[in-house]
């Protein structure tokens, strides 16, 4: 499975599906990160936490354990 948590710098994806349940799901989809979006990887911090990207034109910054909830293709 391809999660954000794995993505590099510069990659374009699109977000193949949600995983985890509940608040935490609906905090991720509360950014604007649903099926089938295309999320920009803008910039990953040193120790990969937070992980920057663009979605929908805004720009987030999201942890990783939330990213390894996103898969992504």
């Amino acid at each position: 499975m391809n999660t954000l948590k794995n993505a590099k710098v510069g990659q374009t994806l699109k977000v193949v599906k949600l995983h985890g349940e509940g608040a935490v799901k609906r905090r991720i989809m509360d950014m604007g990160i649903t099926k089938n979006v295309d999320v920009y990887v803008r910039k990953v911090a040193p120790l990969g936490d937070p992980i920057e990207i663009t979605v929908r034109g805004y720009e987030l910054s999201i942890r990783k354990a939330d990213a390894d909830m996103i898969e992504v293709q």
